[in-house]
């Protein structure tokens, strides 16, 4: 069978479109306890309770941890449920939630 041609006229409009994936980063503060980390990850993201302590050391160790990679809308959504968890009622001194920030996974 023969191989199909393409003219010299033709233009090849297909290109492979990736969209763009973007990390969702938990950072480290004092005013949380590993218990509230874990809580809020299992909520949140519906980790396992070892899926969620690894990241709570891993937040603690190093200073912050990426939880989801994942097309922009839904970082958002994530970052903001962090942001809207609420404080640790465990520590007087939290007075927050915790922090996360985004950014791009390339």
């Amino acid at each position: 069978m023969p191989k199909p041609t393409i003219s010299p006229e033709t233009e090849i409009l297909e290109r492979e479109q990736l969209v763009p994936l973007y990390r969702v980063v938990l950072l480290d503060d004092n005013d949380h306890t590993y218990d509230y980390v874990i809580e809020m990850l299992q909520t949140i993201f519906i980790f396992t309770t070892d899926q969620a302590y690894r990241h709570a050391e891993e937040v603690d160790r190093a200073g912050r941890t990426v939880l989801i990679t994942c097309e922009l809308p839904q970082a958002e959504f994530a970052r903001d449920q962090i942001h809207g968890y609420g404080p640790d009622w465990r520590l007087i001194r939290s007075q927050g939630s915790m922090s996360a920030v985004i950014e791009p996974a390339a």
